[in-house]
């Protein structure tokens, strides 16, 4: 097959992609770059009334390539100003990692008085294949880094993603950095930022058959409605593959943590904690320094069996919206709870009530946005399974739904959108705790992603979903007998 040139592969991909933004329109209030791919969240931190989201991104297409840190600024974690190229790729990709400000200045950088905002990050040789972790720093408030230079290479070709905090009680930074093929997360300890000493090393685990570890997070979380106190640490990793649908996914371990080793809770289960339900919940990773103390994380939304092929177009690539993390004893075992950031509140359009509604097995509409915050209580009654369905034109459907039986809540995808990979279509659930009565459910959609929040938070379902033509629209109805939505209120999110 001769090569094509680059003004006719232009031309192909113009023509491959013309009808995707109709198919997938923006995201409302989810951030995606402007065009091109993202990956990872990475550099999470806050500094001078601004969160940070860097992210990993090829400026040059729409696939994965040539890793730069791009970078976006919110004031409220909700509207995003992307802003250009944070670290580029030099004889190295940028690859993923994290940012602290250096407060007490124990790495010399800062300038003026002013800490230095510092990012530890991945080095990718592409001519060796080498990992290792490189160093640099910013004075102009993350707008501008200088490179400072490799600070750990341990000669892996799988040795990556580097989340870097200030352990206050050993008065030492920390990194926790993972053996990506071992599956183990490495600890390391530094007075400086800048030489490093090896603590320890957490892993391989029982729970996870996947072909590797990355992307790890670590972070201590108060015990909700535990003793006044009462904390525990986590430790995340995601895993390239073996997931709830054996693609890629996220899991979490609770512990202790004293700065030098990370020791799991006595009695820890050998079955995985997911991060999340759904597909699309990849590379988790919480800021630094947010001011109220809140944890906040955020994933990619995609999953890799599919990332590269996802039907969108000039961006490729969004996050989910920043989560506020809790954690919960669930009778023996432990649950993280995740709730939307609350700033999301303020761009609420007018509610929508709907209270007392019966449903059959004739769809009732419901006016409701494309882009909406949702929370909605069902009453099963005689049901055996509750819907919420989302239509275009097209006829293709995403549906949301209930099943009391089994106490579990669904997002199933099977029919939404044409085909573009067969990995995707996919039912995703699940199961709640045990009860009886009511079942209330929060939703966020925003044109092509569900994140669906039940049993307080304890369990979610991300995932992404697209559609051929025309706006969609909602109608709620039950199988096998009649259901109540006893209340529903949903608003409309418009970020200004």
């Amino acid at each position: 097959m001769r090569a094509l040139t680059a003004m006719t592969m232009l031309l192909a991909a113009t023509a491959a992609h013309a009808e995707w933004p109709q198919a997938d329109p923006r995201p409302a209030f989810h951030f995606a770059p402007q065009r091109n791919w993202m990956n990872d969240p990475n550099g999470l931190v806050y500094y001078d009334g601004e969160y940070h989201l860097f992210f990993q991104y090829n400026p040059h297409g729409d696939r994965w390539g040539h890793m730069n840190w791009g970078h976006a600024v919110s004031r409220d974690l909700t509207t995003w100003q992307e802003l250009p190229v944070a670290i580029p790729e030099t004889e190295v990709m940028a690859f993923s990692g994290s940012a602290v400000i250096d407060w007490k200045n124990t790495s010399g950088f800062g300038k003026g008085g002013k800490p230095p905002m510092v990012a530890i990050y991945t080095g990718f040789d592409p001519k060796t294949r080498n990992q290792s972790q490189y160093v640099a720093y910013s004075n102009d408030r993350g707008r501008t880094f200088t490179p400072y230079g490799k600070v750990i290479d341990i000669g892996s070709t799988e040795f990556r993603d580097p989340k870097v905090f200030w352990h206050a009680p050993t008065r030492r930074w920390v990194m926790v950095v993972v053996k990506a093929a071992e599956k183990k997360a490495a600890f390391y300890s530094s007075a400086d930022l800048k030489q490093w000493t090896h603590e320890s090393d957490f892993g391989p685990t029982a729970s996870s058959h996947s072909v590797n570890w990355e992307c790890p997070d670590h972070f201590e979380l108060p015990i909700d409605k535990g003793r006044p106190g009462e904390t525990r640490w986590v430790l995340n990793v995601s895993q390239g593959d073996g997931g709830l649908d054996n693609g890629s996914a996220g899991q979490w371990f609770v512990g202790a943590f004293d700065g030098h080793r990370f020791t799991l809770e006595p009695g820890w289960p050998e079955a995985p904690h997911w991060a999340d339900e759904g597909a699309d919940f990849y590379a988790a990773q919480s800021w630094n320094e947010v001011p109220d103390g809140r944890r906040i994380w955020i994933g990619w939304a995609t999953n890799l069996r599919y990332a590269s092929n996802i039907p969108t177009y000039p961006a490729r690539g969004i996050m989910t919206m920043p989560r506020a993390l809790s954690l919960r004893r669930e009778g023996t075992d432990w649950r993280i709870a995740q709730a939307p950031v609350r700033e999301i509140e303020q761009y609420r359009g007018p509610a929508r009530h709907i209270a007392d509604l019966r449903l059959g097995a004739s769809p009732k509409a419901l006016d409701l946005a494309e882009s909406v915050d949702m929370t909605v209580t069902i009453e099963a009654l005689k049901a055996t399974q509750v819907a919420l369905t989302l239509t275009d034109a097209a006829g293709y459907q995403l549906v949301i739904g209930y099943t009391p039986a089994t106490r579990e809540v669904f997002v199933d995808r099977t029919r939404s959108g044409p085909h573009f990979h067969d990995a995707f279509a996919a039912r995703h659930i699940a199961t709640l705790p045990p009860g009886d009565g009511p079942m209330t459910m929060r939703l966020l959609v925003d044109r092509s992603i569900v994140e669906l929040y039940a049993a307080d938070g304890t369990r979610t379902i991300t995932d992404r979903f697209f559609r051929g033509r025309g706006p969609l629209r909602w109608e709620a109805s039950s199988q096998g007998g009649e259901a109540l939505i006893r209340k529903l209120d949903a608003w409309q999110l418009r970020p200004k």
